[in-house]
């Protein structure tokens, strides 16, 4: 299916595009720099978090090998950030993915993929804010506990409906606090090496307090782990109509983001495995990272950093409240829903330039799943929602350059087509080893990209000539 020609009066417009087009109006305020989308968007990745919740499963399943792992994850990471950063230069749309899943493989896919990063990111909002009292709780009894995660999002809720570039700066103060975190960690293991570099190609694990080795099938099979540890670069798109020039610059902010999350997330693990005191007694720990601090900095060392998880876990809620807002803005205005929930969704507040209501309704969501659905039932939920996300942006990559296509503003991925194909088939291994490991998950994914399938041809095909009209980008000017 190719890219159709919108109708005129599906969205305002600032003006002709050069093609004779029709553009999206500039709605939500342009202004953010490069730097502060950064900051947001490595707010939403939380690498901080990423070492304390997602490392521990590499470490305690490879031991010293993790590093080498998360290297090859990273690697692999490389391949889909050159996806997302081509796609959203040429496509700079704060509706994210589906905007390019809709005008590259179809409408029905497109809302497919909508239904799916919708539902995957309201969850997960709420599966990390439950995380937040497990760290609260070092410090404070207390604190811990579910409703202190509710607590979490309704604050949040509420911080997120500020303006963007408060929102920035908030995220970018509480990301200084959870970089300290990882680098109190790399600091106690580097000066405090047990031993050589060589031990990253050592995979081990600890069983009945006895170290043994394990194959290369091993550091294979945990290599997806690592690849959704570096997972949230791509959500810079979700701002892109909030930052100025981004046309040419969102393609080197998804880049730098991900070179930024690998370098937080391999080097303090690269210095527990180096500084641990015993490797046994570290893969022998169900929660090996406190095992380190405690062990070489201490119990109130071990607290003070907890916190630093906490507050980074808050921020991530933040940061992904306003991409999952923006995305639901960005649905409303492409005229998903019946009129009045379209008008609503799609409002922007005159003076604090954010979607209000979109906001609220993501909030609102994530409050309700945190408070009535059981914890392992949110995970199975979003566990494979981000491998169809992925498969998605790869395919759309893929026709990217097919002829007469739009062409990119700033950034065009080098090897084309090999790094869509290359995800593709990382993707379909994932796929594999969940429908051997974690079928449930699969089948969750599969039926929300059913549902929104089944949504598009009941309510928006019949109404194509009005809905989903697939609007060029907004034109930037220089006053913007």
């Amino acid at each position: 299916m190719t890219e159709q020609d919108p109708a005129p009066f599906a969205v305002g417009v600032p003006g002709p595009t050069p093609a004779g087009r029709v553009a999206y109006q500039q709605e939500l305020h342009r202004a953010l720099s490069m730097k502060e989308n950064i900051l947001i968007t490595l707010s939403a990745v939380t690498p901080a978090s990423s070492v304390f919740i997602i490392v521990p499963t590499i470490l305690l399943g490879v031991g010293g090998a993790s590093v080498l792992t998360m290297l090859v994850g990273g690697f692999a990471a490389v391949f889909v950030a050159l996806c997302y950063a081509e796609l959203a230069a040429t496509y700079p749309i704060t509706g994210g993915e589906y905007t390019w899943a809709a005008r590259l493989l179809g409408k029905p896919v497109g809302f497919a993929i909508f239904m799916l990063t919708l539902v995957s990111a309201v969850l997960i909002i709420a599966v990390i804010a439950l995380g937040t009292g497990e760290y609260l709780g070092v410090a404070w009894e207390g604190l811990g506990g579910k409703w202190i995660g509710v607590a979490v999002i309704v604050v949040t809720t509420f911080v997120a409906l500020l303006n963007i570039r408060t929102n920035a700066w908030v995220t970018g103060i509480f990301l200084a606090v959870e970089i300290a975190a990882v680098a109190v960690v790399a600091v106690l293991g580097f000066v405090h090496v047990e031993r050589g570099p060589a031990e990253f190609l050592h995979a081990q694990v600890a069983t009945g307090g006895v170290l043994a080795n394990v194959g290369v099938g091993a550091v294979v099979a945990l290599v997806p782990v690592a690849l959704f540890a570096y997972n949230g670069y791509g959500a810079a798109i979700y701002y892109v109509e909030e930052t100025k020039n981004a046309a040419k610059n969102i393609g080197r902010v998804i880049i730098v983001c991900l070179f930024v999350t690998v370098a937080v997330e391999i080097i303090p693990l690269a210095a527990v495995v180096l500084g641990a005191p015993s490797m046994t007694e570290l893969l022998s720990s169900d929660a090996p990272m406190n095992y380190f601090l405690v062990a070489r900095g201490g119990a109130t060392l071990n607290v003070v950093v907890s916190i630093g998880i906490a507050i980074a876990i808050i921020n991530a809620v933040i940061a992904i409240i306003l991409q999952v807002a923006r995305q639901l803005f960005a649905s409303a205005r492409d005229r998903s829903w019946p009129d009045p929930i379209d008008r609503v969704l799609s409002a922007v507040h005159p003076k604090l330039h954010t979607p209000v209501a979109a906001t609220l309704v993501v909030g609102a969501c994530a409050v309700l799943a945190a408070s009535f659905v059981p914890l392992d039932w949110l995970i199975t939920a979003t566990g494979a929602g981000v491998v169809a996300i992925y498969l998605a942006v790869a395919l759309a990559a893929l026709r990217l350059r097919r002829p007469g296509a739009r062409t990119s503003a700033g950034y065009r991925m080098p090897l084309w087509p090999l790094p869509p194909i290359v995800v593709i088939a990382m993707m379909a291994y994932v796929t594999y080893q969940l429908a051997v490991s974690a079928l449930s998950q699969l089948i969750v994914a599969a039926a929300t990209i059913v549902i929104g399938a089944v949504y598009y041809y009941a309510f928006i095909h019949p109404r194509r000539g009005e809905r989903w009209q697939l609007a060029d980008p907004i034109i930037e000017v220089d006053d913007l």
